[in-house]
């Protein structure tokens, strides 16, 4: 098959492949580091799974890599499982953690040193290498040493090292963790141009949910080995499936309710409020709705139905203010406005202000 260099516009999608975990388990000793995961990324998709320290997303990417064997279950690409072929035969691309750079070489070589691997003559593979430096933004940048790029151009080198060989999936290990912070918010978006224009499936893992929000399409959320929920990200936060997922996307109060179907009782300090439910599961009986920061708004403290409380802390937070307020029933709820709106200390009403919320049920 005659090979297309990184920095071309139209790519054939048949190199891209749909990758499918099922019911893979791996423990190491009496820990259960992933619980019969079954997962599933279609071609050209971008699935991040993210978790805490611990919970198994990195074990998970390593077994699919190949570089730690599933102790049952399936890896399978376009259907056919991989579990025998050793990593670089997989045929996948990796970006590494720390990018794993060779300082010895320059940054043209490193692109090019995967194809040098596969027996390429060294003038087309470094040809392609430019090309594919081009693609991430690096254009002339191949004669230079990787010791004098920024961290932000060392990952882009390792990206495109990854894309030049054209690979079915790309796998990514916190590939923004040694950013900055400022710098982290672009290559966010820069990440997801790259991979929406090559069209590349992608997995990634990462403990930074704000990272998988703005890259991924679709969000695995891991927690002791187990997955907990996958969907867009907007679903994960809108509509979590468990308390566990709703307090780990997101900001949250989570406080008791009353499920009546179609709508929710929520009760602080006796008084009332009947909303709305996101996404009805059927469930009805006691229940926890999921209060967020942006769903909630001042109100004069003699406002029908308002929650009464008192700002225990206020934040300038850029773009928006966020307000601690301690309510009855030791319920402390966080409020999001764009504008001042109270002091440390103020008595205020609490109400809700944006409906549907979301509902979960032990």
């Amino acid at each position: 098959m005659a090979h297309g260099s990184a920095g071309e516009g139209a790519r054939d999608d048949s190199r891209h492949g749909s990758l499918s975990l099922r019911e893979v388990t791996r423990r190491f000793g009496a820990t259960v580091a992933v619980d019969r995961l079954s997962l599933d990324i279609a071609n050209g998709e971008l699935l991040a799974i993210v978790g805490a320290s611990g919970s198994g997303k990195t074990t998970t990417l390593r077994i699919v890599a190949g570089y730690e064997p599933a102790d049952s279950g399936s890896v399978m690409l376009d259907g056919r499982s991989i579990a025998s072929l050793p990593p670089q035969r997989r045929d996948f691309g990796m970006v590494f953690q720390h990018y794993a750079l060779f300082p010895h070489l320059s940054v043209a070589e490193n692109v090019a040193f995967g194809l040098e691997a596969r027996g390429v003559a060294r003038a087309d593979r470094l040809a392609r290498a430019h090309a594919a430096l081009e693609s991430v933004g690096l254009s002339g940048a191949g004669a230079r040493a990787v010791q004098s790029l920024s961290g932000g151009e060392q990952q882009r080198v390792a990206l495109a090292r990854a894309l030049i060989i054209e690979p079915r999936v790309l796998l990514l290990d916190e590939p923004l963790s040694n950013l900055d912070p400022t710098l982290r918010r672009t290559m966010r978006d820069e990440l997801r141009a790259l991979f929406r224009r090559q069209r590349v499936t992608a997995l990634f893992v990462t403990h930074d949910q704000e990272d998988a929000f703005a890259i991924a399409d679709r969000v695995a959320l891991m927690s002791h080995g187990r997955l907990l929920q996958v969907g867009p990200p907007e679903v994960l936060y809108e509509a979590p499936a468990t308390r566990a997922v709703a307090e780990f996307v997101g900001r949250a109060t989570i406080v008791p309710a009353r499920d009546e179907g179609t709508h929710a009782v929520i009760t602080i300090g006796g008084v009332e409020r009947r909303v709305r439910i996101a996404a009805p599961g059927g469930s009805t009986g006691s229940a926890l709705a999921v209060l967020r920061p942006e769903a909630l708004g001042f109100a004069p403290p003699d406002w029908p139905d308002a929650w009464l409380g008192n700002v225990r802390a206020r934040r300038f937070a850029g773009a928006s203010y966020a307000y601690q307020v301690e309510l009855a029933d030791g319920v402390t709820v966080e409020v999001s406005t764009s504008e001042r709106l109270a002091d440390e200390g103020d008595r205020v009403g609490i109400r809700i202000v944006r409906e549907p919320i979301a509902v979960v049920h032990e």
